[in-house]
């Protein structure tokens, strides 16, 4: 079984959409997925500095357009589709519409609405998120419930992070769980967490909007790693993740059970196949970061990897 990952954040640097621009069909596409989402893909994706693209509102779009495009290369290089597919937080929308739950305008229209609601309600409050690498789970869970923390993301056994008021988050780095350490996370708030309850609504109401179909090949739900198969499902549990944890612990792990014998993470790639070196030992992965990396993502769907 080979699964495509869609990546909720990456190694998206300034002009990383370049080199897919030089494909036939990719500057049509982004420009449809940018008149969905509302946001100029092709100038923020080429032209725009680092703090552009880390702000929530155009984050979120190139990242979702990005996997889109990389996974339509895939798809008609290869011949084939993947077998499963999952999307870590906003990459369940890349996830879903390769699943054939939505098209690729829903998901950019709904993304483009997702990374403005989140941009608003994050800009309530000061709030943040930080890594915590390390240290025994309960242990850690407990000193994040004493500083009125949020476990946000269970990414891997020893990665968790944490997200709520940056005061909270500096006395956590001051003071962390012994043998752990605090990474602060470039980040507009607290994703995940209650924080983002404005940002529910607002998604809601566009996803009610859609009628979706059922995924047509294998598709985990971050909720809890379940195996989703009604695409209203699908979209309900895209909605409430915007407000709770994203459980990528329990993804791997029902991909492991379920067989899974390599895993393509696509555009912007790394952050998942790092994980998948913890979580998927043994099993062979391939980051595509640039249209280079697709001959040996192609040769791993194909079963022709050495």
């Amino acid at each position: 079984m080979i699964v495509v990952a869609c990546p909720g954040q990456g190694s998206q640097t300034p002009g990383f959409l370049s080199p897919w621009l030089e494909l036939d069909g990719v500057a049509e596409q982004l420009a449809a997925f940018s008149d969905a989402a509302e946001v100029d893909l092709i100038k923020h994706g080429t032209e725009s500095d680092a703090d552009t693209i880390r702000d929530t509102r155009i984050a979120q779009p190139l990242i979702v357009a990005a996997s889109m495009v990389a996974g339509k290369q895939l798809a008609e290089r290869s011949g084939r589709r993947p077998d499963g597919l999952a999307g870590h937080s906003v990459g369940e929308l890349a996830a879903v519409a390769a699943a054939g739950v939505i098209t690729g305008l829903d998901a950019m229209r709904l993304v483009g609405i997702r990374g403005r609601a989140m941009a608003d309600a994050a800009a309530r409050t000061p709030t943040g998120m930080s890594a915590v690498l390390g240290g025994e789970a309960d242990e850690v869970l407990a000193l994040l419930a004493e500083l009125d923390l949020t476990p946000a993301n269970y990414n891997v056994a020893g990665q968790i992070v944490a997200a709520g008021s940056l005061e909270n988050l500096a006395r956590l780095a001051e003071n962390p769980v012994k043998g752990s350490r605090v990474r602060a996370l470039e980040v507009a708030g607290a994703f995940h967490t209650s924080y983002m309850a404005p940002a529910v609504e607002a998604l809601r109401a566009a996803v009610d909007e859609v009628t979706p179909e059922d995924p047509s090949v294998t598709l985990w739900s971050n909720r809890d790693g379940a195996v989703v198969t009604d695409g209203r499902d699908a979209l309900d549990r895209i909605v409430t993740q915007v407000s709770s944890p994203v459980r990528w612990d329990l993804c791997m792990e029902s991909m492991a059970a379920a067989g899974v014998t390599g895993l393509i993470e696509v555009t912007p790639a790394g952050a998942l196949v790092g994980l998948a070196k913890r979580g998927l030992r043994g099993v062979p992965n391939v980051a595509v970061k640039t249209p280079e990396d697709l001959d040996a993502a192609v040769a791993l769907l194909n079963g022709e990897a050495a």
